[in-house]
């Protein structure tokens, strides 16, 4: 299994790019939104990706973080959902936007995205909803490149990489307060739910913040 490519781009497709190893070039799949935050052509990139195999198809998709290869992997596994559909998802989306659109039950959201009907989307909410906690909390990093993961050691004058970007700054702050919300003992699905609307009014709010805007909102009302 390939979990990581760590490279330089030698090509850009309209929907993947090509990955240099050590003179080894891989072809990875990505979503738009993944594509558009690689590097150009000679830089170094990296991406965490998933290897799917099928009796005429092998095939490589990267992604900026674990969060949203564990997406990629929770909605290919959804009936309906092929890869291609959940590359148009997490484009549309993203890890983060995704999280609060499961978590929320927010179904248009993710019709939204190129080539998804209103039954799969649906299908895909109610299959995956008690799944976006956990997903939620593994919160988020870019994979980071270095020299020596792309360069041979004898190059000369290398150019300095150019990582990934990660996710939106809220991704560790949901994660943390999810685990608070936990701990506080509500259940993961309201807590999830709770977290991904405060996020989604306030992205850049830190965890403390965070926790206290859900809080609010899981408060009894009357």
């Amino acid at each position: 299994m390939i979990g990581r490519i760590a490279g330089r781009i030698d090509m850009r497709g309209p929907d993947h790019v090509l990955i240099d190893v050590r003179g080894v070039g891989y072809v990875v799949f990505a979503s738009d939104r993944t594509l558009m935050a690689l590097p150009g052509p000679g830089e170094a990139a990296a991406l965490y990706t998933e290897l799917i195999v099928r009796e005429d198809l092998l095939q490589l998709y990267g992604f900026p973080t674990l969060v949203e290869k564990e997406w990629f992997r929770l909605l290919t596994s959804v009936q309906g959902v092929g890869a291609k559909g959940a590359l148009a998802i997490l484009g549309a989306l993203g890890a983060d936007g995704l999280s609060r659109a499961i978590a929320l039950g927010d179904q248009a959201s993710v019709k939204a995205a190129k080539g998804i009907g209103p039954k799969t989307a649906q299908r895909i909410v109610l299959e995956l909803k008690d799944k976006a906690p956990a997903v939620m909390a593994m919160g988020g990093t870019a994979p980071t490149t270095t020299s020596d993961d792309v360069i041979e050691p004898d190059t000369p004058s290398p150019r300095p990489p150019k990582p990934v970007p990660g996710p939106a700054p809220s991704a560790s702050a949901q994660a943390e307060a999810l685990s608070a919300l936990g701990n506080l003992g509500y259940a993961p699905s309201e807590a999830a739910a709770a977290v991904a609307e405060a996020a989604g009014e306030t992205p850049e709010a830190d965890t403390p913040t965070l926790i206290r805007a859900a809080l609010k909102k899981l408060a009894p009302k009357g």
